[in-house]
């Protein structure tokens, strides 16, 4: 189902309140907002908020790119909304990784470096290698021609192929199986060797050489792999299962805590808080123009980042199936958080997700994602451009230099 970015504003616009108007109704209340992990006392820190909801990077539509495989979309206006809502999860995930998940953004002042560099891995430019025409052509590999819709699953898939081209981050991308995270496998990936993460020949489990340089026969340490986990869950047939809600909310309480995407069919959001019961998340259905690298090498950012109030929808609104996300820098990060959904996630009757600590031996061995031998990201699979010729979209293909 195609849609316009003005036609799902008007269609939710009952279900959706401006945040600010929303935070009025609560003037005086002693109750606490999470964002990301992190708590604001609504009372006494409304403008630190604020700020925190505008410093995450916002994606959106765009317009005015270059053509998508060369002959396919310039805007992704209409089809790209969870691509957009997969890359606002990754963004803070390396915002977190290279900047820490305290740091603040701030309008025209100086940022790190490696701050220009995530915003650079994110512009709508083939080269850059989580831009939408990255993502979309991977999705061709997933069962999905350019142009059409993706679901919370497809867009972590996607970004687990695409970070094994990202030399950068290096980061180790996890999507759980059946509802089910599996500490053994998390922990074959993510472990390396600190001298070689590839050393010929060698797998993971090979890495855990003894070494008796040091106080007798000790292990070497190996080094950990920043982890991308990611959980796609189904939480109901039609609608949300109300004994899922505070298992839900919990998640956001973690300080791993990178939101969730979900939203509505075929209207995705980036969830990253809750007050109450109302989720708190940016919304990429605002059809910006392509903002390029400047002569100087640097993005101007002020339309990457959401400077409007942020909205908020009643968790009983949300569509059923949605994907967590978590961020786990090293590997006492993901061990705070694997005591955390056993304390938190497991006491439940009616589990939102299982954690197993060894791979259920009916599965198929679990082999860590390796970078193809050939440096491809998809778009062979595409035999003809017929599947792109019926785009609603608002302008037409115009062909920019790459």
């Amino acid at each position: 189902m195609k849609h316009t970015a003005s036609s799902v504003l008007s269609k939710y616009e009952n279900q959706i309140t401006i945040f600010a108007d929303y935070l009025e109704e609560f003037p005086d209340t002693d109750e606490l907002v999470w964002i990301l992990g992190k708590q604001h006392l609504l009372k006494t820190e409304k403008s630190k908020l604020l700020s925190d909801i505008s410093a995450r990077l916002w994606f959106t539509y765009r317009r005015k790119f270059s053509p998508i495989g060369g002959t396919g979309p310039s805007s992704d206006a209409g089809w790209g909304c969870m691509l957009r809502c997969g890359q606002m999860m990754l963004a803070q995930a390396l915002i977190c990784r290279h900047l820490g998940r305290d740091w603040n953004w701030e309008k025209q002042k100086e940022q790190p470096k490696e701050y220009q560099r995530i915003l650079q891995c994110f512009l709508d430019r083939k080269d850059c290698c989580y831009s939408i025409h990255q993502m979309a052509q991977m999705g061709v590999g997933e069962g999905k021609s350019i142009g059409e819709w993706f679901g919370p699953n497809t867009v972590a898939q996607v970004l687990k192929k695409l970070a094994l081209f990202d030399e950068w981050n290096s980061l180790a991308v996890y999507v759980s199986m059946d509802n089910t995270v599996v500490i053994e496998d998390i922990k074959k990936m993510c472990r390396v060797l600190p001298f070689s993460a590839d050393t010929a020949g060698e797998s993971p489990h090979d890495s855990f050489i003894t070494s008796n340089q040091s106080k007798g026969t000790s292990a070497f340490c190996p080094a950990w792999k920043p982890l991308l986990l990611i959980v796609p869950l189904r939480l109901g047939i039609n609608q949300i299962n109300p004994v899922y809600v505070d298992a839900f909310k919990e998640c956001f309480k973690m300080p791993q805590s990178l939101g969730a995407l979900g939203g509505k069919p075929n209207n995705a959001y980036y969830f990253i808080g809750f007050l109450g019961d109302e989720l708190i998340f940016l919304d990429p259905h605002t059809t910006q123009t392509f903002v390029d690298t400047e002569e100087n090498g640097m993005v101007d950012d002020q339309t990457f980042h959401c400077l409007q109030s942020p909205q908020q929808m009643n968790i009983l609104n949300l569509d059923p199936s949605v994907a967590l996300g978590f961020f786990c820098k090293e590997e006492k990060d993901f061990d705070n958080w694997c005591s955390l959904v056993q304390k938190e996630i497991l006491k439940e009757n009616l589990r939102m997700f299982e954690l197993v600590q060894k791979h259920p031996p009916h599965w198929p061995p679990f082999v860590p994602p390796t970078k193809p031998e050939v440096t491809t990201t998809g778009a062979e699979f595409i035999d003809s451009t017929e599947q792109l010729e019926d785009f609603d979209l608002e302008e037409d293909f115009e062909i920019l230099s790459v």
